[in-house]
């Protein structure tokens, strides 16, 4: 992160813009162009090196067809895209520019996804898993993009498919079947973030926590993906991917 790279932040009026607001100056980024809803990006383009997106999924596939036509990196930390909305942007983006696109710019939180991946590769076959995640009363969408990317881990180690994945419990449910992952959403006053990986085995239990207490922990991140996207090439990329702990 040597050299000054230029930002159009998308979504700066929002918490984690203004955190990136506030980091930028810190890790070698200028902010070029400020923008929310109801502004126009496009007068920026040209000067920005990289574009970073944190405001709302409704917003994002414009923002990507905007990069993509003037082959601008691309970063997005904006969650709650239904699959056929996020099929959508994939398709525009379609490996024509370097883009991150993750739930979760903290290092701890990739590093919990490494873990995870590792633990359920062990237990998985005596270890039931369940995912909790917390956060504020604010958040408008559930579950979290981090759980949804510890969800997609675990689906992939126990192969198991999303109609397997249970977002609460209610009633008379019966017995939790062996091929099951358990999902649940808390939310209330200021949390910043929360996320626990349960595996629940006979007479024993594995825990695994990431707890935040400053968004700026996301912005320093999104700021590091966004200097990573100088130099990559093109396609889509997640935050385990910027920090070379993919496999």
């Amino acid at each position: 992160m040597d050299t000054t790279i230029n930002i159009l932040l998308i979504g700066a009026k929002g918490r984690m813009g203004q955190a990136i607001i506030e980091c930028a100056p810190l890790q070698n980024a200028q902010i070029i162009g400020a923008c929310d809803v109801g502004d126009d990006p496009s007068q920026f383009i040209n000067d920005c090196d990289v574009i970073i997106d944190f405001s709302y999924y409704q917003t994002t596939l414009e923002i990507a067809k905007l990069a993509v036509k003037h082959k601008k990196g691309l970063v997005i930390g904006t969650t709650g895209h239904d699959p056929e909305t996020k099929a959508e942007i994939m398709n525009t983006l379609s490996d024509q520019i370097p883009v991150v696109w993750a739930g979760n710019y903290s290092i701890g939180v990739n590093t919990l996804n490494y873990l995870t991946k590792k633990a359920a590769k062990l237990l998985h076959e005596q270890f039931e898993a369940e995912v909790l995640e917390m956060h504020h009363h604010d958040k408008k969408d559930a579950p979290s993009g981090t759980a949804e990317r510890l969800i997609e881990i675990l689906k992939d180690q126990y192969n198991l498919n999303s109609d397997q994945c249970v977002h609460g419990r209610e009633g008379q449910v019966g017995a939790r079947p062996k091929q099951e992952i358990g999902v649940h959403a808390l939310r209330g006053g200021d949390i910043v973030g929360e996320h626990t990986v349960f595996f629940c085995g006979q007479g024993e239990r594995v825990e695994l926590t990431h707890k935040a207490t400053d968004r700026k922990i996301f912005a320093q991140g999104a700021l590091f993906a966004a200097h990573w996207t100088k130099t990559a090439k093109n396609g889509l990329f997640n935050m385990e991917d910027v920090l070379g702990i993919s496999e």
